[in-house]
């Protein structure tokens, strides 16, 4: 882990959770409210319809939240989506864009990701732009290309001066229990950072590089240690509170 950068641990909780899922958020947000040093960023994206709900609860805590999706336009006539202006309204500070799961199963390109980037800099949204290859990539030797060329697609620069945060999510390890060895993770998040300078100059090293897939209380010390892993997007472990603060612990 980069010993400049804080850690920062989110946990994307996917199209899961009703309003009885939000004790757990009250145990996390207990958790980052009980007078411990703010060591780690903490960060749970729930389904949008419990954001409001849950920025109640997370009112006095270090807790923040995030949504899962955003369009890029303020408003307007686009049926069942949301903008990033309504996460912020409702208590996000954070919004996952560019997910595998979106990009396969909704069709969206770099651009579009790079579209909703701006737009969460627009609404003062941190974007949490994911990349990563498939199986049959990383077999064929494209790993590097494809996420390059997904990096270079779809980071948006802020007039501002805002960064992103960059989670690398190998698609082949995102729910399967199995993880990337040491060396390729290591040997990806360099080329991640390299990148990052290529996009955003200086700022670059600022960016905070986050690994997603099949992260557990189990191996998430070993990530924790590892250079330019400097913290960790949650799927499945993020639902339960004992699970995800361990995780939290192990880079606090």
């Amino acid at each position: 882990m980069t010993g400049r950068l804080k850690p920062l641990v989110a946990g994307n909780w996917k199209m899961n959770g009703l309003r009885s899922s939000l004790e757990e958020i009250r145990a996390i947000a207990a958790f980052a409210g009980a007078g411990l040093p703010p060591l780690a960023d903490i960060v749970i994206c729930p389904p949008a319809t419990l954001l409001t709900a849950a920025a109640e609860i997370c009112k006095g805590s270090l807790l923040h939240l995030g949504g899962q999706d955003c369009r890029a336009e303020i408003s307007g006539a686009h049926t069942g989506d949301i903008s990033a202006e309504m996460l912020a309204d409702a208590g996000a500070s954070y919004v996952i864009l560019g997910h595998s799961e979106r990009r396969a199963g909704h069709g969206e390109s770099n651009a579009a990701v790079q579209a909703k980037s701006q737009a969460a800099f627009r609404a003062g949204l941190i974007p949490i732009i994911c990349v990563g290859e498939t199986q049959a990539e990383r077999d064929a030797g494209l790993a590097l290309e494809v996420v390059g060329g997904q990096l270079s697609g779809s980071i948006a620069s802020s007039a501002e001066g805002r960064i992103p945060v960059v989670a690398y999510e190998p698609i082949w390890a995102i729910g399967t229990g199995v993880i990337p060895t040491q060396k390729d993770i290591v040997e990806m998040h360099a080329f991640i950072r390299r990148e990052l300078g290529i996009n955003l100059a200086s700022q670059g090293d600022a960016v905070e590089i986050l690994y997603g897939g099949s992260v557990k209380p189990h191996n998430a010390g070993e990530l924790a240690r590892l250079e330019n892993v400097n913290g960790v997007l949650v799927g499945g472990a993020s639902l339960k509170s004992a699970d995800f603060i361990q995780i939290v612990k192990a880079f606090a």
